[in-house]
């Protein structure tokens, strides 16, 4: 094993017998109670067959470490945000892999009310304290099983109105990871709407028969495509493994970038809550901006990560946060994130306004076209991130250095920023109504960073 190199920036994710195994889990569990002296965990896991030992592991950790232990057993990500400050627990840890490949697994990890941990708020106590050879407590905790479901349902559809919901088809994959339970759950409880969800590789199975899900990746995304022409359905969800994330594709099959949802979502909100604050990423910002703009809102830039777009919408009391990577944040689900509450806020919004997904998202990609993220993965970034300052920034009408460095023009604009997660650099443009310009700049900026980084 390789120490604990299975501790990232926000989270922690390794390879199976490589960075994390069954011991390491309980390291982590001890490293937890010991650090954080939580006095009640929540812990859930994904679908993957290595993910109950490690939890057992995990739990056998913060028992001997004096913390009472709720397992809420086959779940998302945001249900064990959600047990967590429904139970009034100390923290939360989600064993999950979400979409990384079949022989990874990993953890994420949440303080009380569901407070993200990272490297520099929490998780590197827990680091250093798994470290440690501890001996376990006298009395070890508690263990017991709970079942929230129902509770984080009505949380659920707190956010909609489900007698407004019109008689909408709805194509839903939950590529066989953890979502297809929590979703029928939903369902359930919506029976007596006119709504007809049609299920595609629904069934939770470790194998993942159809891939690993993860449908921002484009070979991934014309299964669920090609069922909503064949349903004639009026839009499509894709979820990832642990469910934190939804995807979107319109009546036509197409997929819908995240800077569009996040624009849609924004102005559903502020037709809710005029004059709110909304919280976005820095990657891809006009559209966001002048939909927030329009709906008289105040917009809000975070750098990009979830630790950090939850902190920021603590900080200003944002009704909402989107990152155009499909990770949508809400105040009233603990400022967390959640891929169940976006498609239910999308079938309301489409039944509210009568228009289509196509419709609603036509007229902003063609005002505010985007390149979509690029990455790239070079030798030398270093050398090609200051190769692409030198040959733009002296233009730019404006230079921001939150998250990477962002170049505004006056019809166009830039960002370049190196990945949280992994050795690339991250490159997006979008322009004013000229989807030829957006062309143009990725074609020059890419041939300069794969010229200096090669």
């Amino acid at each position: 094993m390789d120490g604990l190199s299975c501790f990232k920036s926000y989270d922690v994710r390794g390879r199976l017998g490589v960075e994390l195994d069954d011991g390491v889990a309980y390291r982590i569990g001890r490293g937890f109670a010991a650090a954080l002296a939580p006095g009640l965990t929540v812990t859930g896991r994904d679908i993957r067959e290595t993910s109950p030992g490690l939890q057992e592991a995990l739990m056998a950790g913060l028992r001997d470490g004096g913390s009472d232990v709720v397992d809420i057993g086959l779940c998302g990500t945001e249900e064990v945000y959600f047990a967590t400050d429904h139970f009034g627990a100390g923290g939360g840890i989600m064993v999950t892999a979400s979409h990384n490949p079949i022989d990874y697994n990993g953890m994420k990890l949440v303080g009380p009310g569901s407070t993200p941990l990272s490297a520099d708020a929490g998780l590197g106590a827990v680091h250093d304290a798994a470290l440690e050879d501890l001996r376990p407590v006298e009395t070890p905790g508690a263990l017991r099983r709970e079942d929230p479901r129902g509770a984080f349902v009505a949380r659920c559809l707190s956010f909609i109105e489900p007698a407004m919901l019109k008689p909408l088809k709805i194509v839903v994959n939950s590529g066989n990871g953890a979502a297809g339970p929590t979703f029928d759950a939903i369902a359930d409880a919506l029976s007596d709407t006119p709504l007809n969800l049609v299920r595609l590789h629904h069934a939770p199975d470790p194998t993942f028969p159809n891939g690993i899900p993860n449908p921002l990746l484009p070979e991934n995304q014309p299964v669920t495509a090609d069922a909503v022409r064949a349903a004639g359905a009026d839009f499509g969800v894709a979820f990832d493994g642990d469910f934190d994330r939804c995807f979107f594709f319109d009546e036509t099959g197409a997929f819908v970038p995240g800077e569009y949802v996040v624009g849609l979502l924004a102005g559903a909100f502020l037709a809710k809550t005029p004059g709110a604050r909304i919280v976005h990423d820095p990657r891809v910002v006009l559209n966001t901006r002048a939909v927030i703009a329009e709906g008289g809102g105040e917009a809000v830039v975070s750098r990009t990560g979830h630790a950090h777009l939850k902190a920021k919408m603590r900080e200003v009391d944002a009704v909402y946060g989107g990152e155009m990577s499909a990770h949508h944040y809400f105040r009233d689900f603990m400022y967390c994130d959640s891929g169940m509450i976006p498609w239910l806020l999308m079938a309301d919004y489409v039944s509210r306004t009568g228009r289509s997904l196509g419709d609603l998202v036509s007229g902003a990609r063609a005002a505010f076209p985007s390149s979509g993220e690029i990455n790239f993965r070079l030798r030398d970034a270093a050398a090609a991130r200051a190769a692409f300052e030198e040959a733009y920034a002296s233009s730019a009408d404006h230079i921001d250095r939150l998250d990477g460095l962002s170049l505004t023009y006056p019809e166009w604009r830039v960002n370049l920023r190196a990945s949280n997660t992994e050795p690339v650099l991250r490159l997006n443009v979008e322009a004013r109504g000229d989807a030829a310009l957006v062309a143009a700049k990725v074609d020059e900026i890419s041939a300069l960073l794969q010229a200096t980084g090669a």
